[in-house]
């Protein structure tokens, strides 16, 4: 089943407001096993707004329309949608009742003349009610053509639980068949060769799907397979999961789509029964914050250090005035100090430092903007990598921090499991 998208309203096609509503919609209609192949954004314009109906009417089996359903004179998609399907409107008594309750309930003392537009419905049409709003759905069916319009009010906090209570499940009772998917993440494999190694199941691919996704710093392959049921979908994903393990190993993090980096190293943490401790001078506190957003990291994170200043990495990390003056605060003798200073200062099993030129000034012929040195520090040992980055200072930041974490999980990879794991 082929579903489209028109998001209505000038303030989203002149980017007044971000389309969440179209994002929502997007993904929550794959789940459901529906194909959707073209999305349209429309101002307040009833012939243009026609005219991208009768479109999507003629190369799809369901339109999703969200927005114009309000009050006021530029909500024109009921009329729109009812002109198209040939339908006069009429008043929907139980809406207005709603509506009138509606006002009741907020204290309002008259319900103004244009409210009662929304209780207007097309002939035939299934009238959804608002929980969150005055405006009802409404879901319009030519059946004889196979054609179905489903109007939705466009404020998020009516539309996602309206879709959810009442248009996903009708959905699904036209698609009984859904669309189930692991994403399987990586770290420490760039997104080329990580490509490169499945170009072979990409291409041999039919039901389930691999789909490959650049984030920062790691690659995420989604595995999709269309099923009547989750179990059924389990088994068809379970060969093509099993295949990318294989080949990548312990590059892979999680095949859960909730599951983080940061998560997955907090979870490692607790298993080894390890603390850790961060010390950052570029990256000024991201790394730290990456591992706050954990829920629990205070069981394996006790406290951390930012020293910008080279003063506060001799202070607070025991880095020698010496390293500092011979080699530079970036390098990989002051980021080896760093880690090994910070998990001395902290009692901490392991310490990452990061140390580096973000930009986009402060960079030189020896040392270019992008430069950064991270050490790692796991039971007394430390080690030092080095990176070359290209991007602009957020872009730095936020990949050397992405390789710190990358860095850690693999040298706690290396540590033995705890006796009984």
């Amino acid at each position: 089943m082929v579903v489209e998208l028109i998001s209505v309203g000038t303030e989203i096609l002149l980017g007044n407001i971000v389309n969440t509503n179209a994002a929502y919609l997007a993904e929550k209609c794959a789940l459901l096993g529906c194909s959707l192949y073209h999305q349209t954004v429309v101002g307040d314009n009833e012939e243009r707004l026609e005219a991208a109906v009768r479109q999507a009417m003629e190369r799809s089996d369901v339109v999703i329309l969200t927005g114009g359903l309000g009050p006021t004179k530029d909500d024109m998609t009921k009329e729109v949608v009812a002109k198209v399907f040939k339908r006069e409107l009429r008043m929907d008594e139980h809406s207005k009742t709603r509506i009138q309750e509606f006002f009741d309930k907020i204290g309002s003392k008259k319900v103004t003349e244009n409210n009662w537009k929304q209780a207007l419905a097309p002939e035939g049409a299934i009238v959804i009610d608002n929980l969150n709003g005055t405006a009802p759905g409404l879901i319009i069916e030519d059946k004889e053509q196979g054609k179905r319009a489903i109007l939705i009010p466009g404020p998020p906090g009516e539309m996602k639980p309206m879709f959810e209570r009442d248009i996903a499940p009708y959905l699904n009772r036209l698609q009984p068949e859904g669309i189930y998917s692991h994403m399987v993440k990586l770290c420490g494999i760039g997104e080329s060769q990580a490509e490169t190694m499945v170009s072979d199941l990409m291409d041999a691919q039919t039901n389930p799907t691999l789909a490959p996704y650049a984030k920062t710093g790691e690659v995420h392959f989604r595995v999709t397979a269309k099923a009547e049921n989750e179990a059924a979908a389990e088994e068809l994903m379970r060969p093509m999961i099993e295949k990318l393990y294989r080949r990548f190993g312990n590059a892979i993090y999680t095949i859960s789509e909730e599951e983080t980096l940061e998560a997955s190293i907090v979870a490692l943490l607790k298993e080894r029964k390890m603390t850790v401790t961060t010390a950052e001078s570029c990256t000024g506190g991201l790394l730290a914050g990456r591992l706050m957003n954990v829920a629990g990291a205070s069981d394996v994170y006790r406290e951390g250090y930012i020293t910008y200043a080279d003063a506060s990495k001799e202070k607070l990390l025991g880095v020698r005035h010496e390293t500092l003056t011979k080699h530079g605060a970036v390098s990989e003798e002051t980021a080896s100090e760093m880690a090994f200073g910070a998990a001395k200062e902290a009692g901490a099993d392991a310490a990452l430092s990061v140390t580096g030129i973000a930009g986009p000034g402060g960079g030189t012929e020896d040392k270019p903007v992008g430069l950064v040195y991270i050490g790692c520090a796991v039971d007394g040992r430390v080690k030092v990598r080095r990176f070359q980055l290209t991007g602009n200072r957020e872009k730095n930041r936020n990949y050397a921090v992405v390789r710190a974490l990358t860095f850690l999980r693999e040298e706690l990879l290396l540590e033995k499991a705890p006796q009984g794991q």
